[in-house]
């Protein structure tokens, strides 16, 4: 046998030994499908704010977590505060939140409780207006705090006016203050007509 046929020879029986060892090796498996959560959802609704409160608190107890919140009309319920909670399978247990929750149609009265919940811990989670049978429109803010560690206090600064350009102006003043925006609505209050609401917030200094 001449030294070309050798060759080939050899390069054919390469070839089909590598085929042969490829067709015994297991298929590569699919990725499997891991992602089994499942999450727990809770949706409050009420007409009073200091029930909302109360239920939110409820419902962190049993390992909620604020998702998200919107003050409109309901077909049933009429104007009412909707809260929804969320449960996540992969959080700790360990944590439990407590939520506060402020409404008033006087801006000046916000801030002063602002202050006090900032002064106690708590962080802003969210804020929307909706109307109340004897108080009219309210802005309501909700806040948040991680009861099992220690709280860090917050400064909040509200900001509410009828005019764009006044805001502009007050949010660039706070902002070179250190305050940061975390939340804004625009509603018609009771004392203040129409009203662009913004809230800030910054860590207080440590003593």
């Amino acid at each position: 046998m001449s030294v070309h046929k050798l060759i080939f020879l050899m390069i054919i029986m390469h070839m089909i030994a590598g085929q042969s060892a490829y067709a015994g090796c297991p298929a590569q498996a699919e990725p499997a499908q891991n992602d089994s959560r499942q999450y727990e959802y809770r949706l409050l609704a009420t007409s009073k704010t200091s029930t909302m409160q109360k239920e939110m608190n409820e419902a962190a107890a049993a390992g909620f977590r604020l998702r998200d919140v919107m003050g409109g009309e309901t077909s049933f319920g009429g104007s009412e505060v909707v809260v929804i909670m969320g449960k996540d399978p992969e959080s700790s247990s360990a944590r439990v939140y407590e939520y506060k929750l402020l409404a008033t149609t006087k801006t000046s009265t916000m801030q002063k409780e602002l202050q006090e919940a900032g002064d106690a811990g708590f962080e802003y989670e969210g804020q929307t207006v909706f109307s109340t049978m004897f108080s009219g429109n309210e802005v309501v803010v909700i806040l948040e705090r991680d009861t099992r560690t220690k709280p860090s206090k917050n400064v909040y600064k509200l900001l509410a006016t009828s005019k764009t350009s006044t805001m502009q102006k007050e949010l660039d003043e706070a902002g070179e203050a250190g305050f940061e925006f975390v939340g804004l609505t625009v509603s018609e209050t009771s004392m203040g007509g129409s009203e662009i609401v913004s809230i800030l917030r910054k860590k207080a200094t440590q003593p």
